[in-house]
């Protein structure tokens, strides 16, 4: 698959009064700190992110159920920042719950990156899909709602623009011609946020479409490691090249491109996270409406298989809108990605199986992990 290495756009909604202290900051936030509550925080995105929000001194609240992530990144998140997140074991379709999380901690802010993401297995599974994803975020809004917290990050997908009308996409392109399920949830949900931005103006809210997400933390300790079966492209290479799979299927080698593969847009996952940091700036100052092989020297056998469902030849975008919003750029080539992906493979071959875990695996009747200590604590 060939790649076209950019950055995420940003799209935002917002009421047009502001709230925002007097003399506000101009890059950070100022004391008292501000919390933030993470959705999905034991993911690929999720840690990484969370990983510069502790850098940058916010505190941190998350939950994650855990279905496609390990609670050991967690760990690492801690090992490198020398700090630890307050950590649920919660699903967003508990709403009870996550009610009662609200009501344990002020939250100023909310970073929402749990979904099911996987394009063809949405396809297959729509419901699922479309519960988990959509009714989760109602959830989450709703708990958001009762307890005045107004300020949302909503991680959301370059899948919204569909099959692109013209490149590269900037905010302009037009969404909601979706080819896939998961992308319909994504568009389903920023039009949701987008009517309760109208419909009350005290909701504050940027929603990031961005592409594909690689790479890893300098330090090789933080990476992508999925419980499911491998489906982004990177992950799945390393697989190869540690031999732990045969080879590389690429899926369509007949799309109108210049070697017939899908042609996307990548993003290291850390200038990802840093963006979400710059939005949650932004939401504070503003009341809005193949080179892997030849970095390697290993060699990646695959084989080319027919059109996968639900995906398009290309998607690359213009990100220059993002950019001066947010007052941030990404910084990371798509070599540098490769490296600090190969890095974590090699240093992680088996991902997060094999260390010791920080924050021990709780049920949602007692999901919290005390930030201070490692003991249950009912949210009530």
């Amino acid at each position: 698959m060939a790649d076209n290495t950019n950055n995420p756009t940003g799209t935002k909604t917002a009421a047009p009064t502001t709230d925002n202290p007097a003399n506000p900051p101009k890059t950070k936030m100022s004391a008292p700190t501000k919390t933030v509550f993470v959705t999905g925080g034991t993911g690929y995105i999720g840690s990484h992110c969370i990983v510069d929000l502790l850098t940058e001194g916010y505190q941190v609240v998350t939950i994650d159920n855990l279905t496609n992530s390990r609670v050991g990144a967690l760990g690492r998140v801690a090992e490198i920042t020398g700090k630890r997140p307050i950590f649920y074991q919660c699903d967003l379709l508990d709403g009870n719950t996550v009610h009662k999380i609200f009501a344990k901690h002020k939250i100023d802010f909310v970073i929402h990156f749990a979904a099911m993401k996987a394009v063809g297995e949405s396809m297959q599974f729509p419901l699922i899909y479309y519960k988990n994803n959509v009714i989760g975020t109602i959830n989450l809004i709703e708990a958001m709602k009762a307890h005045h917290v107004y300020n949302l990050v909503f991680s959301s997908s370059c899948t919204v623009y569909g099959d692109p009308e013209h490149l590269p996409i900037t905010e302009q392109h037009p969404t909601g011609n979706v080819t896939n399920v998961y992308g319909r949830t994504k568009y389903l949900i920023e039009e949701m946020l987008k009517d309760l931005s109208r419909a009350d103006e005290k909701w504050n809210i940027i929603a990031l479409r961005y592409f594909n997400p690689v790479g890893a933390h300098p330090s090789g300790r933080l990476g992508e490691d999925p419980t499911k079966a491998f489906t982004n492209l990177m992950p799945y290479i390393g697989q190869v090249a540690i031999g732990k799979k045969p080879n590389l299927t690429i899926f369509g080698s007949d799309y109108n491109t210049p070697d017939g593969t899908g042609v996307r847009d990548y993003i290291h996952v850390m200038d990802l996270a840093s963006g979400h940091v710059a939005a949650l700036t932004k939401l504070y100052l503003e009341h809005l409406k193949f080179k892997f092989e030849k970095l390697t020297s290993v060699h990646i056998p695959y084989i080319l298989s027919g059109r996968r469902v639900g995906d398009v030849a290309t998607l690359i975008c213009d990100g220059t809108h993002g950019q001066r919003q947010l007052q941030w750029k990404p910084n990371r080539n798509f070599k540098v990605m490769c490296e600090d992906f190969w890095r974590w493979q090699t240093m992680n071959p088996n991902g997060y199986r094999t260390i010791v875990v920080y924050y021990p695996t709780v049920r949602a009747a007692k999901p919290a992990i005390s930030v201070h200590q490692n003991v249950c604590s009912n949210p009530e």
